[in-house]
């Protein structure tokens, strides 16, 4: 076959005839029932499965975070998810509002052997699955529609028959036809319908059926469409609660869920950050925060995002990526100089504002609502512009310097990360500020003392011992203030031509060994008018300024 002609070996997914498709218009207005499937479907996908320790953890968190349905594993199938189950009851670690859900395929040995996990426990939900898809069918099965819809119907005869065994367990039950995407609706919906029967489910013994997109074969609309189609086509709606288990395959998982839950759906079965078959499940991290960025309350707490990070890492052994939605490292940072500008506005806007709505540009959540804090949305690169550098510098430092300073001080950050290709880092940026406005140039303070020249105005005296280049000169001059006298003898005594134009100062630090950062703009006699700024550091809120006299001399 023609490397051009390599697509043609795929079929495209047929769209489904439902001519009055609710499901665009309406809007997720409330969480659906969650039900966790980290512990079997993201378990039975790890390279090293979790051992009891690394299970129990996850099964804590996800209690923690509010979960009331958790599928804890196969017990038929694994011994080691056999033990798991038995040691949650035994030990009595299931809370009382928590479901736990186990799976079982439609066979007798495997239906018994999970009865047996479940003896003595409170609450649960017994789930059974088989493949109903037209490829499964044919290839794996090889049988046709009713030797498979068979299956289903003795697997769902033998759990019903098997309820007796647990008199003492609310016992939910749930049917998957799995592959459903794979499958021609009108089958799925009469292998459904048969399970139903045979379970006499009913309004008040509602039974879920969860409708996987086992492998995710189409895009998210026509998934929508498969559930609509079902939601609408059942015999009895009331009956069914209505789940949904979509897989990653194409990508789009989170959006084939949302549109699902707008078809019809009631609930959504997923993982943590995605983990489980191939691409993976459904990431329920993003789900709920896409409702809590939306106004609705995800009623699971993602309060502590970096906690549940953790877990899932040591759980899974698999990082989560720095760009993950919502939870990466870098997601709320910003490198390009525009958005850093934009979000340090939309900050400094929203501290203002008495509109509690959280409107900051580039950042669709606040981050203190999952964990996360400011210091870090910031970061400085090549990409980066004058408002990183001094956001850093803010935040880091506690130095607020004019707009104006913040254009100069950028070059010299860029000129740094232009010739490293590195990201700049808070320790960085604090060196470039103490080159650039701190250290000693050809002129620095050496003595200074200032005195009143009369309890009637504002005019003051100072006294200066300049190092220049090595040499030690005293200066001195009156002015209107003790900055106004020092400039003018900094003037005279140098020969030095340039204006004040604007001086400004803040507080660094509180306590009696407290810093004042000074501002000065001096202007020089050119064609543009030149400005230049000055930083000076001190404890004294009378020498800082004098020494940002001298910063900005010296970088004339």
């Amino acid at each position: 076959m023609n490397v051009n002609e390599k697509h043609t070996k795929y079929k495209p997914s047929e769209s489904v005839s439902l001519n009055k498709r609710t499901w665009p218009g309406k809007a997720i207005t409330k969480p659906p029932i969650w039900c966790s499937v980290d512990l079997r479907d993201g378990n039975q996908a790890l390279v090293e499965p979790m051992d009891t320790t690394r299970k129990l953890r996850m099964f804590e968190t996800l209690v923690s975070m509010g979960f009331k349905e958790i599928e804890i594993g196969f017990p038929s199938a694994s011994d080691t998810d056999f033990q798991f189950c038995r040691h949650l009851v035994d030990k009595q670690l299931i809370p009382d509002d928590v479901t736990v859900q186990v799976l079982t395929q439609a066979r007798e040995h495997l239906i018994d052997k999970t009865f047996e996990a479940l003896e003595g426990c409170k609450s649960a939900i017994l789930h059974l699955y088989n493949s109903v898809s037209t490829l499964q069918r044919r290839v794996v099965f090889k049988q046709d529609r009713e030797g498979v819809k068979k299956i289903a119907a003795d697997g769902a005869a033998m759990v019903f028959e098997r309820l007796k065994h647990l008199p003492n367990t609310a016992l939910t039950l749930q049917y998957s036809p799995e592959s459903f995407t794979g499958t021609e609706l009108d089958y799925a919906l009469d292998v459904c319908e048969t399970v139903l029967d045979c379970w006499k489910a009913s309004k008040q013994n509602k039974v879920i059926i969860n409708l996987p997109a086992t492998v995710e074969m189409s895009t998210p609309n026509i998934y929508a469409d498969q559930i609509e189609w079902m939601s609408n086509s059942f015999t009895d709606r009331d009956r069914v609660i209505l789940s949904l288990h979509p897989h990653n395959d194409r990508g789009t998982g989170v959006a084939a869920t949302e549109l699902g839950l707008m078809a019809g759906a009631d609930r959504v079965e997923g993982t943590l950050f995605g983990n489980g078959e191939r691409t993976g499940n459904v990431d329920i991290v993003t789900l709920g925060l896409n409702m809590f960025t939306q106004g609705i309350d995800p009623e699971l707490d993602f309060s502590d995002i970096n906690n549940l990070i953790e877990t899932a890492e040591f759980c899974n052994q698999l990082p989560v990526h720095q760009r993950h939605p919502y939870a990466g490292l870098l997601v709320h940072t910003a490198f390009s100089g525009s958005h850093q500008d934009a979000i340090r506005k939309g900050m400094e806007a929203i501290s203002k504002s008495n509109d509690h709505h959280w409107e900051v540009p580039y950042l669709p959540i606040d981050p203190s609502d999952i964990g996360r804090t400011y210091e870090a949305i910031i970061r400085v690169n090549s990409q980066s512009g004058k408002a990183g550098s001094a956001w850093l510098l803010e935040q880091e430092h506690n130095i607020n310097i004019p707009r104006g300073a913040q254009i100069q001080f950028s070059e010299a950050v860029q000129n740094i990360a232009d010739k490293t290709g590195k990201e700049i880092t808070s320790d960085m940026i604090w060196g470039i500020f103490e080159q650039e406005f701190l250290e000693k140039g050809t002129f620095s303070l050496l003595k200074f003392k200032s005195k009143k020249m009369s309890k009637d105005d504002n005019n003051e005296f100072v006294e200066a011992t300049i190092d220049h280049n090595g040499e030690k000169i005293k200066i001195s001059s009156t002015g209107n203030g003790p900055i106004s006298a020092f400039v003018n003898a900094m003037r005279d005594t140098f020969k030095l031509t340039f204006m004040l134009n604007d001086f400004g100062q803040n507080t660094r630090s509180s306590g009696s060994s407290a810093e004042a950062a000074a501002y000065i703009e001096i202007k020089v006699p050119d064609e543009n008018g030149k400005s230049v700024f000055g930083v000076g550091i001190d404890t004294s809120i009378t020498l800082a300024p004098i020494k940002a006299v001298i910063s900005a001399i010296n970088r004339i």
